[in-house]
């Protein structure tokens, strides 16, 4: 990626609509580089997916944007704030953070636990329930924790990013322990916040999750950034080909094949069960296979063109 420097004022600010601006970050421990040279930028509204294997130097990168570890080199800024300044501290409070674990207080309710973190942020208390309400805990609120499952726990711990009406969420794996319909109302929620303007940067192994719901995304690998944009700039970034299920006349499933011979990019598999056939295809040469195929007239019943997958983009970059 390219380069990014950043110019900031003489208090260590910035002022335009990047909230997360970082330029080549390190993070070293002895030998081992966590972090090695990263560049990014987030902008303001929008829902930004980071992703990498275990050990990739994504939590790391996380605490250096939070201000709990120091870079070891190179320049973070959030919200327009130098996290190394003194006035990162009051930054802090319009930062809203879910980690991986969340780790609650079983003897207070939903209620009481969502006022003490309310407290410490010093986030108004009228907020408590209303957030509950919006995570689907308002039947649950006065009830203990110790009485709640894993997904209820996991919508707790949104709900206490969520107090303070932050500018930038940080979610880690946040989606642990929902079921489907859980999920589904989590992203409505991540949506509706980033067409308030709220940036949200968010973690997830789970990368069809993932697919459709960011605006871009960042692939980590070796401490370093490997890819960013959007999904469909990473698939033509990488020459990802097309896959395309065609369904012929029994009779004529041979000369489909026979037709895009000519076309030695295109790549052919058996027929299955079902009498489809599936071949996948260069971008360059879509339209080409698809023109081929179009000959064959009514005696193709059915044809699909498919993208290749969010993990299909990340297993070839990162393998």
């Amino acid at each position: 990626m390219a380069s990014i420097s950043p110019a900031t004022d003489s208090d260590g600010t910035r002022g335009d609509d990047t909230l997360i601006h970082a330029s080549g970050i390190k993070k070293h421990y002895g030998a081992v580089h966590a972090v090695d040279g990263v560049d990014l930028e987030v902008r303001q509204g929008e829902i930004f997916g980071l992703i990498g294997h275990n050990g990739a130097g994504k939590s790391t990168l996380f605490k250096m944007m939070l201000g709990l570890i120091p870079p070891t080199a190179g320049q973070m800024l959030i919200c327009g704030t130098a996290t190394s300044s003194r006035a990162f501290r009051a930054t802090r409070r319009q930062l809203g953070y879910l980690p991986e674990n969340v780790v609650l207080y079983d003897n207070l309710s939903g209620l009481e636990t969502l006022r003490f973190f309310a407290q410490l942020k010093h986030a108004p208390q009228a907020q408590c329930s209303t957030i509950l309400e919006r995570v689907g805990l308002a039947q649950a609120m006065q009830r203990p924790v110790r009485d709640y499952s894993k997904g209820m726990r996991q919508r707790l711990g949104f709900a206490q990013a969520l107090l303070g009406t932050p500018r930038l969420l940080f979610l880690d794996e946040p989606t642990n322990g929902l079921d489907p319909q859980a999920i589904r109302d989590f992203y409505a929620t991540l949506h509706t916040l980033r067409d308030q303007g709220v940036s949200i940067i968010i973690t997830s192994h789970i990368l069809a999750e993932l697919q459709e719901r960011v605006d871009r995304l960042a692939i980590m690998a070796g401490g370093k950034i490997q890819a960013s944009g959007t999904v469909q700039h990473l698939r033509e970034q990488m020459q990802m080909p097309l896959h395309l299920e065609i369904r012929c006349s029994a009779h004529i499933g041979q000369r489909a094949a026979q037709l895009t011979a000519h076309l030695p990019q295109v790549r052919w598999s058996a027929q299955d069960d079902s009498g489809s056939w599936q071949l996948s295809c260069p971008r360059a040469d879509k339209m080409a296979a698809l023109a081929a195929l179009m000959t064959l007239g009514s005696d193709l019943t059915d044809l699909s063109v498919r993208e290749s997958s969010l993990e299909d983009v990340f297993f070839g970059l990162s393998d």
